[in-house]
């Protein structure tokens, strides 16, 4: 299992969220702003101001990320991801909404993460892209026990 390509899609799909989201920032989301009256700003242009300021670094992160993945900016985007979404029960909606966004903050999680290292017997630990692919290695792989 070559690590290169799923660092490769962690990556995209990262920055896919965090442009999503910030051009939803960038365009002032109705509910979006909204919900910053929760947290005591109840002005409705000083929101959509914020919510600018965010867009726009969430676009720069997401652009950091296809770049190169830089520790400090992943573990803020876990934090940011972790916040937007437990933000959705704490203004009313249900907790599900947040249970659906749990992936949001464990893709860049996992980047975070080394690369894994499977047991190969006798004291002997190999990383997947040392691995051949090849079926029978795959079956005795999958029988081992974790």
């Amino acid at each position: 299992m070559n690590t290169k390509i799923i660092e490769w899609i962690l990556r995209i799909s990262v920055a896919g969220e965090f442009i999503g989201h910030g051009v939803f920032a960038l365009q002032g989301k109705k509910d979006w702003v909204g919900w910053f009256a929760n947290f005591g700003v109840s002005d409705a242009g000083t929101a959509t101001q914020l919510l600018f300021l965010i867009g726009i670094m969430d676009i720069t992160l997401a652009i950091f990320i296809l770049i190169k993945p830089v520790r400090l900016a992943l573990l803020w985007m876990v934090f940011w991801d972790f916040w937007t979404a437990l933000l959705r029960p704490i203004v009313g909606m249900p907790v599900w909404d947040f249970v659906e966004r749990w992936a949001n903050w464990g893709a860049p999680l996992a980047l975070l993460l080394p690369p894994p290292v499977f047991p190969l017997g006798l004291g002997l630990f190999v990383r997947p892209s040392a691995v051949p692919l090849q079926p029978w290695f795959l079956l005795w792989l999958s029988a081992l026990p974790l």
